[in-house]
């Protein structure tokens, strides 16, 4: 069998437990050409109906798997999409030119008191290391990266994908772990996907509620500052209006409230995106002009 048909053949297969997937050369690159100009950007083969989009053309629909992989007569091999709906991560353990994943990730492992899964998905790479398949909590997105684990690990997140077992690359092919054979990926371990997930973002400066031009307006600040989780996004709105209520009388400025009140709501822990929908409702509804 050649190795381009190996490969469709284990891509279907994986497609058909819910895995997406695309075409890759030897190298372990898309084996489809973009049909865009550099600097296009387009999200990928079903938006478009053209194949050449790297993971973006990774799909479980077993009739466009086979579409992809007509597209790419010298294809080897096939990735799996990580990220999206299944939550999939990629731990890419390498062994090779001196550098060992499997020890960082267990010295990792006993700094940070969590253990890998046993029983995960786990693929034998041609240089002896691991691919380890794992999955993330809903609604959170694991970035890519390279070496910031450590030497040797790689994470294959959103936008990521992993080299499906059964690919052939130019070092050898890819093969599940004898031992396990197919075996669904398990939840990441918490203290391992807090290391893969990024640092969080400077706190941003709080509120001087004691500096603004209208006692008015400290007070309601502080209803902001001191609302309990659950209630945060209606006490922003009350004080809000209330702001706002000021704005239509001349007492205050509505570029000075604006910004005092979506200060206050990011240090009380909204998104900025959402506290400035919160009060530009509240703006509608007052009837204030900014």
């Amino acid at each position: 069998m050649s190795s381009w048909q190996s490969a469709l053949d284990n891509a279907l297969r994986a497609a058909a437990l819910g895995y997406p997937v695309f075409p890759l050369s030897r190298n372990k690159v898309p084996a489809i050409p973009s049909p865009h100009d550099r600097g296009h950007k387009c999200p990928g083969f079903t938006t478009c109906g053209a194949p050449g989009h790297g993971v973006g053309d990774a799909t479980t629909d077993a009739a466009d798997v086979r579409l992809l992989f007509d597209h790419a007569p010298r294809a080897a091999g096939y990735g799996i999409a990580c990220g999206g709906r299944l939550r999939l991560i990629g731990l890419d353990l390498d062994r090779k030119n001196g550098v060992d994943g499997v020890a960082t990730i267990n010295q990792l492992a006993a700094a940070h008191s969590f253990e890998i899964p046993r029983g995960t998905w786990t693929t034998c790479t041609p240089s002896g290391g691991f691919h380890i398949g794992l999955t993330a909590p809903e609604g959170v997105d694991v970035p890519n990266s390279v070496g910031r684990l450590g030497p040797g690990i790689d994470v294959r997140g959103t936008r990521g994908y992993l080299v499906g077992p059964g690919s052939t690359g130019k070092s050898g092919e890819y093969v599940f772990h004898p031992q396990l054979g197919y075996a669904p990926p398990q939840p990441a371990p918490m203290g391992l996907l807090q290391l893969m997930l990024p640092p969080p973002p400077p706190p941003r400066r709080q509120p001087n509620l004691l500096r603004t031009r209208s006692a008015a307006l400290d007070g309601l600040l502080r209803v902001v500052v001191a609302a309990q989780e659950g209630e945060r996004n209606a006490k922003l709105y009350w004080a809000s209006c209330k702001a706002w209520a000021h704005v239509e009388d001349g007492h205050l400025g509505a570029r000075d409230v604006e910004t005092a009140l979506v200060d206050a709501a990011v240090s009380r822990g909204l998104a900025e995106a959402e506290a400035r929908r919160t009060i530009e409702s509240a703006r509608r509804t007052v009837g204030a002009v900014s």
